[in-house]
Order: C-alpha cells, then sequence, then structure tokens
C-alpha cells in the first residue's frame, strides 16, 4: 500500500481538501440528475457509490477526527446506504500508512529517541493503520510487541475539523438553536480524550484489571516504560480480525462463544463499571487460536453517569414503555422530550421513540436473544428508512436527548451488528455472575 509522508496539519490545507470533497460529490450529484433525465428508473446505487469512494478519498488523506467521523459512521449498517458502510469500513483498520521517515521523526519527538534504541528489534512499516494512529511491531526481551503511534497534527487538528464538519452536520440532522452546541462538544471531548495516549494507557490498565474474570475474553498487557502522550506499547496478540473471522466461521457453537463474551463484557462494563468502551467496531477485537476475543484500543472509554443511566435503562422495561405516563416522565429526563416543544412534536416524538423502543429494547425483554435473526435486523432497517423518508421529521427540531445519548447508542449499534455477525444466541443476564 502506498505510504503517506505528509499530513495536512492547518486549518486552512485540511479546509481546502473539504472543499474538494465537496466539490466532486457535487459534481456527481450533477452527473446524476443529468442521467436521471435520459433514464427515470435510475436509481442512486451509483451515485452512492461515487460519493463513498470520493469522501473516502477526501477524509483518508486527512486521517484524524476527519475520518473518525466515516468509522463511526460505518458501524451504522441499518441507516446509511450500504456503498457508505462498504468503503468507511476500511477506516477501522486499512488506511494508507506513514512513511518509515516519518515514523522515526514522530518516534524521536516523543520518546527523545529513535526505535531503534529503544527495542531490540522495530518494522518501521506499519501493520495496521487507521484513523488516528497506526501500529508497528517490535521485540524486547524476545517478547513480540506491538507499537501503536499517532499520526502528527492529529491531535491540534480535532477543534477545526469539528468546526468545518459542524454546518454539514446541522443540514443533516436538522439541529436548532445553541442546544446543538452539547452535542459536538462532547464529541470534541471525546477525541480529544482518544489522542491522549498517557490516559488510554491508563483506561486500558484498569479494564484489563476489571474485565479479565470474564470467561473467553483476553488482553494484552500494556507497558508505560514504552509509551508517552503518543505512543503506547502492549502485547502484541495474534489472531483472526472479528469481520475476517465472521466470513468463515462455520461453527454456531464458537460464535455463540464469543458472542456471549463481548455481550458480558459491555454489560458488565455498562451495569457494575457504569462506563463503557464506546468503540465497538471489527477492528478492535481478534478471534485467537484458543477462538477467544482479544479486546483491543481503549481510547474511547465513556463514564455513564447516573442521572443519565437509570432512566435509559428504564426505559428498557415492558411495564415503563407500555405505561403512557412514565414514558412521557422518562423521556423529559432524557431531554428527548423538551417543554418548550409543541403539542404536535411531544406527539410526533412520543409515537417515534415508542416505536423505536418497543423494536430496539427487544433483545431485553427475555431470558436469552438470538442475534441472528435476520428478521429482527431487517425491523431495524426498514424503521431507519421510514425515519430518512419522514418529511415531517425534517420539519421538527432535532434536538433531541442528553448528550449521553451520542455514544451509548453508537455502542449499541456497533455491539448488536457484531453480535449478528457472529450469529451469536446469548444469556442475557449471564454478565450477573460477575
Amino acid at each position: 500500500m502506498k505510504t503517506i509522508d505528509y499530513i495536512p496539519t492547518s486549518k486552512i490545507q485540511r479546509a481546502s481538501k473539504l472543499v474538494q470533497t465537496g466539490a466532486k460529490v457535487g459534481v456527481n450529484y450533477l452527473k446524476y440528475y443529468g442521467e436521471k433525465v435520459v433514464n427515470p428508473s435510475l436509481n442512486r446505487d451509483k451515485l452512492n457509490e461515487d460519493n463513498a469512494e470520493d469522501i473516502y478519498d477526501g477524509l483518508k488523506s486527512l486521517k484524524g477526527s476527519a475520518l473518525k467521523v466515516a468509522q463511526m459512521l460505518s458501524m451504522d449498517k441499518s441507516f446509511l446506504p450500504q456503498a457508505y458502510v462498504e468503503k468507511f469500513s476500511l477506516s477501522q483498520f486499512s488506511v494508507p500508512p506513514l512513511s518509515a521517515p516519518l515514523v522515526l521523526k514522530t518516534f524521536k519527538s516523543n520518546l527523545g529517541k529513535t526505535p531503534y534504541e529503544i527495542f531490540d528489534e522495530f518494522n518501521p512499516n506499519s501493520i495496521n493503520a487507521a484513523s488516528i494512529g497506526q501500529v508497528h511491531v517490535a521485540v524486547k526481551n524476545n517478547k513480540k510487541l506491538a507499537v501503536k503511534i499517532q499520526y502528527p497534527g492529529v491531535a491540534n487538528s480535532i477543534s477545526s475539523d469539528l468546526a468545518l464538519v459542524k454546518p454539514i452536520a446541522i443540514r443533516m440532522f436538522n439541529l436548532q438553536g445553541k442546544d446543538s452546541d452539547k452535542y459536538f462538544k462532547e464529541v470534541e471531548d471525546k477525541l480529544i480524550e482518544e489522542t491522549n495516549y498517557i490516559l488510554e494507557l491508563k483506561q486500558s490498565q484498569q479494564v484489563v484489571a476489571d474485565c479479565s474474570k470474564i470467561d473467553h475474553l483476553v488482553f494484552p498487557n500494556y507497558y508505560p516504560e514504552y509509551s508517552s502522550e503518543r505512543i503506547i506499547t502492549m502485547d502484541w496478540m495474534t489472531g483472526v480480525h472479528l469481520s475476517e473471522f465472521t466470513k468463515i466461521n462455520t461453527d454456531p457453537k464458537i460464535g455463540n462463544q464469543l458472542g456471549q463474551a463481548l455481550w458480558d463484557f459491555y454489560m458488565y462494563q455498562i451495569h457494575v463499571l457504569k462506563k463503557v468502551h464506546a468503540d465497538p467496531h471489527p477492528g478492535n477485537f481478534l478471534v485467537n487460536e484458543k477462538n477467544e476475543l482479544v479486546a483491543l484500543d481503549f481510547g474511547c472509554m465513556k463514564t455513564i453517569p447516573n442521572e443519565f443511566y437509570f432512566p435509559y435503562f428504564e426505559l428498557i422495561k415492558k411495564e415503563i414503555i407500555d405505561n403512557k405516563e412514565l414514558f412521557s416522565d422518562k423521556l423529559f429526563e432524557l431531554e428527548i422530550l423538551r417543554t418548550d416543544d409543541t403539542p404536535d412534536e411531544v406527539a410526533y416524538f412520543t409515537s417515534m421513540f415508542y416505536d423505536l423502543l418497543t423494536l430496539f429494547t427487544q433483545p431485553f425483554q427475555a431470558a436469552t436473544f438470538d442475534f441472528s435473526n435476520e428478521l429482527f435486523f431487517e425491523k431495524i432497517a426498514q424503521l431507519g428508512e421510514r425515519f430518512a423518508n419522514d418529511t415531517t421529521l425534517r420539519k421538527m427540531n432535532g434536538n433531541r436527548g442528553s448528550k449521553h445519548f451520542i455514544y451509548m447508542n453508537r455502542t449499541f449499534f456497533g455491539l448488536y451488528n457484531l453480535l449478528f455477525d457472529l450469529k451469536a444466541k446469548i444469556v442475557v443476564h449471564n454478565y450477573k455472575k460477575y
């Protein structure tokens, strides 16, 4: 794969790249509508493919928060056209890496030494390259290590990148008024945390200490002496990326075993630790030769405050969903309904979230749940299509819900999709034994 010798870091450089990308997308639309005149039956598949290609190509050279947004979108398989999901999913662990000279320069500026002075062996060519950093293989005292190096300038460009994306997001999601700032601030704060590898090292060690007792789940060890704010070193873990494993696995018992480990890992974090690894995409999980789940990369950890946790999970209970008064109270607590809503807005969003929650909470309504149930995911896709085409929704104020929804919903979308890929049948309350 071609390597990158330079990443645009200034606001002007990055803005110019996004403008170029936007221009390409505009040309794609003109081309599509021109062909539509000649062929009225033409669907949007080719348009989606062209747009996904051009947007991904533009974002991958910027890396950082711009590419992270594509990674987050790729997890939402039910609400995005397939062309976008397929292309953006490359940002999970397959983007052009930094060149060897830039790697050595980054290492020297962060640890004061070249990697060859620290490790017995070091491969300057990366094994995996993603949105915020890339991974290299090293050896120290006969132990194989993974060394993750953050791209230069990524941390400093987060605020300016999001400022460029903000006007587009406001139009896409119909966010109105100053309240929308809380959502962008939540994303910005989390992305800033993800670029602090000292914080990630601490979080990773804590997750290992808290969750190693979960069956069929393993973690790497981490090495503070070979880590810094922009470099983090851990054990090299051997295995197959979860997304690749699900394509070749034919044994439902193994799928169930891995799915149960994944489910228990997330439920234990959420309900016992009140914090969660809010980045459940396939690039963060491997399957080793013992058919154990290997969990990696704890840069994005979300603390769940009690004032959000209790009403959020009370809405899982069928008796609350089906009680109009209690259901309405919880919607107000979670800022889904607002005191300045019109009667039409109250009625619309109450009905909308009743449909959403009735469907999305199904995995919690019985002792077991089968995530190989294609009908469940078809219904989710149909619901997404319904809201995407709802002209009434576009007229409503899109500022809905606590800021904590962003990463909690992202967690559940990612978790459900991984469990669907595994075709796993899980025991819902199994995590309580830990």
